[in-house]
């Protein structure tokens, strides 16, 4: 893990870093094993220790906090709408596909049950940040036929509360705990327990509604 920050590390000084969180982001949904969290928490890290090495200046070779937040938060709409667009559309290869996860597909069914009685919008917000929450509530919305107004106003909130929380960890963690080694370290166990909470919380969701 340490050297795969390191890398990132590297990025963080190039505009390469928005098109590197642009494009994790965008594909997480459908390789969720993307450290797409880590990724920009390592980018917001940098830009706070930049910041507050220059006294308050902003340099050109730190990443831009709100542009990271943009980045992110677009590319987590588009992915969603993607994976949205390719389940609504069916297809036998796709629902083999999905079959062959007995998780998936549970997921999907008790999700999708929540999603057609309009209950789901906060599950879309909350599976954001659980691991592989997003492509579950995607293909799902997709695959009940939700309307694409009723999806898209979740996503982008689920994809912006996420972008400022990945963000404001690596930002705020490495202001207040000085060192950005650390501030990293404790900004992804923090994003990781996020992750945790999200999908205890997805599994409890369903079955609290089942049982009313």
């Amino acid at each position: 893990m340490l050297e795969s920050v390191a890398r990132v590390g590297a990025l963080t000084g190039t505009p390469w870093i928005y098109v590197a969180v642009t494009l994790s982001v965008l594909l997480d949904v459908f390789l969720p094993v993307l450290p797409s969290g880590v990724l920009i928490v390592t980018a917001a890290t940098a830009a706070a220790a930049g910041t507050g090495a220059a006294a308050g200046h902003v340099p050109h070779d730190v990443p831009d906090i709100l542009a990271l937040i943009l980045c992110a938060a677009t590319a987590s709409v588009l992915g969603d709408l993607f994976a949205y667009r390719l389940a609504r559309r069916g297809g036998e290869r796709l629902d083999r596909a999905l079959a062959r996860s007995r998780r998936l597909s549970t997921a999907q069914e008790r999700l999708g049950a929540a999603l057609a009685r309009g209950g789901g919008g906060a599950l879309v917000v909350i599976a954001r940040f659980a691991p592989a929450g997003r492509s579950v509530v995607s293909f799902s919305a997709g695959a009940a036929q939700r309307r694409v107004r009723e999806f898209l106003p979740w996503s982008a909130l689920a994809g912006l509360s996420w972008a400022g929380y990945s963000v404001a960890l690596g930002y705020f963690g490495t202001r207040w705990l000085g060192a950005a080694w650390l501030a990293t370290c404790v900004s992804v166990a923090a994003l990781f327990a996020a992750g945790a909470a999200a999908a205890y919380l997805m599994r409890r969701a369903p079955k609290a509604r089942e049982a009313s």
